[in-house]
């Protein structure tokens, strides 16, 4: 029987938290500067949406920050720079889809270790969200 994942400390979670952000933060940039070089289509318009949706996670994320009394992060996760070296379209949206999973799975290894309702609520609504987007990606790449 597989034992319950140990609760999450104050300080690892906040750690955490910036981390998430700073992942955000590079995937809407990325979302955000990609569709800015595409023409008007269906396809960005799936990038703006996505973009948007980062920047929802990123102000939530700031929001539980600072109502956990910690300081969120400035930063940008190096995840921008790597994918905006990517010339072609859709393979720089299939790196931008694994950033996504990557969120994915931080999130699932975080979500059972909280102890704030609100917090674990949030970042599930964010997990569905990023599963919604990866999807999405992955049926236009495949199109």
């Amino acid at each position: 029987m597989p034992t319950a994942a140990p609760p999450i400390g104050h300080e690892e979670l906040l750690q955490a938290l910036n981390e998430l952000l700073e992942a955000e933060r590079a995937g809407a940039r990325v979302a955000r500067e990609t569709a800015a070089g595409m023409p008007a289509a269906p396809l960005k318009s799936l990038v703006e949406e996505i973009q948007a949706d980062e920047v929802r996670w990123c102000k939530m994320l700031i929001g539980h920050i600072g109502a956990l009394q910690g300081e969120a992060s400035t930063a940008t996760g190096a995840f921008h720079a790597k994918a905006m070296a990517i010339p072609e379209l859709g393979e720089r949206l299939a790196f931008l889809n694994r950033g996504q999973a990557w969120v994915v799975r931080r999130l699932q290894g975080l979500i059972p270790r909280l102890d704030n309702r609100a917090l674990q609520a949030d970042l599930q609504a964010m997990l569905a969200a990023h599963g919604e987007n990866i999807a999405r990606v992955d049926q236009r790449l495949a199109a």
